[in-house]
Parts: C-alpha cells; structure tokens; sequence
C-alpha cells in the first residue's frame, strides 16, 4: 500500500503579499476586531481566448473579405433576407445565397450618432443607415460615410448607395459600409 502525500507540494507563483494585519494571538477579543477588518483586494490581469464560430453565417463574411455582399433567400417564397439567415422564417426551409453586390441599394431611413460604444466613439458624429436593396425583403443596418453628418436633412431617405468594403478586413459586420452613389 502506498504512503498518501501529507502536504500538497508548493509551486513557484501566486501574490506576493505584505502586511496583512492578524493578531498574533487569538481571543475573543482579536476574534471581534477581525471583523472590522477591511477586505483585502486583489488586482490580477486577466485573459482568455475566445473561439467563436460564424456557423451558418460564415459565407457571408467571407463575401465580405472579398468584396461581395451576400443576402439569403428562400428557394420556395423568394423571401430574402439581407442579413444572413440560414432558414426562412416563415416556412423554416433552408435558404439558399444570393449576390446582392451590384443591386441597387438606397437610404430607406437613417440617424445621426453623436455617441456611440467604445469602438465608435472616436467617429462620432456619424451616420446610421438602413439600407434596402432591389429584390430583397429585410433590410441591412451600416454605416453612411461621404457625407456630412452635421448637414443631414430627409432628401437623403431614397438617396442611391454603394458599398464599399475595408482593405484589410476585420471579420465583422462593419467590413461593409455605403458611400453615395
């Protein structure tokens, strides 16, 4: 029969702490005052690696990377869907891809960011389109770029696009945005 380790082994690594105030001997007393104590705080970096997949999706933003803009479409209705979806949502059939690059495309609504997330935050002001292609049925939200945000007025509702795609691409759906045409 073999002898169990009595002790876990120590390893090199952990915090190095100094001056955690304990009392020396433990009484009641002591044991009072340790519940005055303040909590210790410990600042450690912190980092993972996250592997996430675009699934279904994965077409789409390789279109993007090479210039193209793919929509989906349902083989059954001709229902398409600007955004990718891998089945139709009324019938649940698989959807088939379709290149939506050279259709035209038009402002269908928009509005002017004066704030945005972290990443934004920087372009701002900036605007944010809906943009309607011919032939599809839902539309792709973006960003307008080309045009002065401080001078927006509803003429621009109807106002033919064109995409244009980041040089280097990032693998997100801001590769893509729309100039005027």
């Amino acid at each position: 029969m073999s002898k169990l380790p009595s002790k876990r082994p120590e390893t090199l690594g952990g915090y190095i702490v100094h001056n955690i105030p304990f009392p020396a001997e433990i009484t009641p007393e002591s044991l009072e005052w340790i519940k005055q104590m303040a909590p210790i705080q410990i600042e450690q970096p912190y980092q993972i690696t996250y592997l996430h997949s675009y699934a279904q999706d994965s077409p789409w933003f390789a279109a993007l990377t090479n210039k193209k803009l793919l929509a989906n479409q349902d083989a059954g209705s001709g229902y398409a869907y600007a955004t990718p979806r891998g089945h139709d949502m009324y019938s649940g059939d698989e959807t088939k891809w379709i290149d939506i690059t050279e259709k035209t495309a038009k402002i269908h609504a928009f509005t002017v960011c004066h704030f945005g997330s972290e990443e934004f935050l920087p372009e701002t002001p900036f605007v944010l389109i809906l943009v309607e292609f011919e032939g599809v049925n839902t539309l792709l939200l973006s960003r307008l770029v080309g045009i002065d945000p401080m001078e927006a007025t509803l003429d621009w509702i109807g106002m033919e696009l064109k995409p244009k795609f980041l040089r280097n691409s990032k693998l997100k759906p801001t590769d893509v945005y729309f100039a005027p045409a």
